[in-house]
């Protein structure tokens, strides 16, 4: 979920990431309609997850207790990268301490990955091409401040655009698949 600047903070509520004093937490509450909704529940099916920590901080102390909401999110495994802690008793949390750990499980045999929020993660991903797909949630509005997808720049990368819904409320929701390198061109007649 970003905004059309691509700010990612805090989509959810007041309160999710107040980091830097921010103040628009829960931009995504007037958005939402039964196309966003059936997309949402097709992403959030049984899959494992790749979380920074802070975004895991926020999570452990609500989705156990909102299981409802999304079904499964307490039996998938929960992978975090984390320099500062090495266990929870939130199910299936396993924490990885370096991008060596992230390759390794990348490589390994089991469900895909997705990674929710994790602003820091998704950079670090991205800056070491371990990302084959994004789906971006793009609300039509600006906030100008705010923890960003693309802040620190990510390598030169093409992707191609696989599916889209527009929903009735202006959101973009966009599925890109890597697609190689970036090509270059002449715009125009030669």
């Amino acid at each position: 979920m970003i905004t059309l600047d691509g700010v990612m903070q805090a989509p959810g509520g007041p309160e999710e990431d107040e980091s830097g004093k921010f103040q628009y937490g829960g931009w995504t509450a007037p958005y939402g309609d039964e196309s966003s909704g059936e997309v949402f529940q097709r992403l959030m099916k049984s899959t494992d997850l790749l979380l920074g920590r802070k975004t895991f901080d926020i999570w452990e102390g609500y989705w156990p207790e909102h299981e409802d909401f999304w079904p499964g999110i307490n039996d998938v495994n929960k992978y975090v990268l984390s320099s500062t802690r090495n266990q929870s008793d939130w199910n299936n949390s396993v924490f990885l301490h370096s991008l060596a750990d992230i390759k390794a499980l990348k490589e390994s045999k089991g469900p895909d990955l997705q990674v929710w929020g994790s602003s820091k993660l998704i950079q670090l991903l991205l800056k070491n091409d371990l990302v084959d797909e994004l789906w971006l949630f793009m609300y039509p509005l600006t906030l100008g401040e705010g923890k960003k997808l693309f802040k620190d720049g990510p390598i030169p990368a093409a992707f191609k655009l696989t599916e889209s819904v527009v929903t009735s409320d202006g959101v973009i929701m966009a599925n890109y698949k890597r697609a190689g390198e970036v090509e270059t061109g002449t715009v125009g007649p030669a």
